[in-house]
């Protein structure tokens, strides 16, 4: 077997940039900030119309736990839809959290079951459901305010049987 030093420098170059460039294609893509999977868009019926958003799905098990962390804004308009089928009773925090939210609880009919306005960002202070909720939408604080937003008001997105 003979040895040919330029051939094994070059699998090893090769070689160590697969490892940079998988390693860059993780941070990239699994980082704090990374964005939930899919964008998809979600309207609440209220008293005063029909507000619509574009909301990032937090589905998997890693998109729930990060969520909003680490982020330092939320445009109006845009938030975060975590799935939490089958409906059940959901705690949800701030830690890590920059920017204050509100937090739309909602039931599997689509029906909104509370809101827990202005959240305090970095807060480990639990934030219960106060029932059965099958979806949570996150949006930037003072949003349910703006538009009108009350328990009790429709949610139509496909998460919900009552959309």
């Amino acid at each position: 077997m003979s040895f040919d030093r330029d051939v094994c420098t070059r699998r090893a170059g090769a070689w160590r940039w697969m490892v940079v460039a998988a390693a860059f294609a993780l941070f990239a893509f699994a980082g704090p900030s990374a964005q939930a999977a899919s964008i998809q868009p979600l309207e609440i019926v209220t008293k005063n119309g029909v507000q619509v958003f574009s909301v990032e799905m937090a589905t998997t098990e890693q998109e729930k736990e990060t969520g909003l962390m680490y982020r330092k804004e939320l445009a109006d308009g845009k938030g975060m839809l975590f799935d939490f089928s089958p409906e059940q009773e959901v705690s949800m925090w701030m830690k890590n959290t920059y920017i204050p939210l509100d937090m739309i609880f909602i039931r599997s009919d689509g029906r909104i079951l509370r809101i827990a306005e202005n959240t305090e960002p970095l807060s480990t202070k639990i934030i219960p459901s106060g029932g059965l909720a099958k979806g949570v939408l996150e949006v930037i604080a003072g949003t349910a305010k703006k538009y009108g937003i009350e328990p009790g008001d429709r949610v139509g997105h496909p998460l919900f049987s009552g959309h």
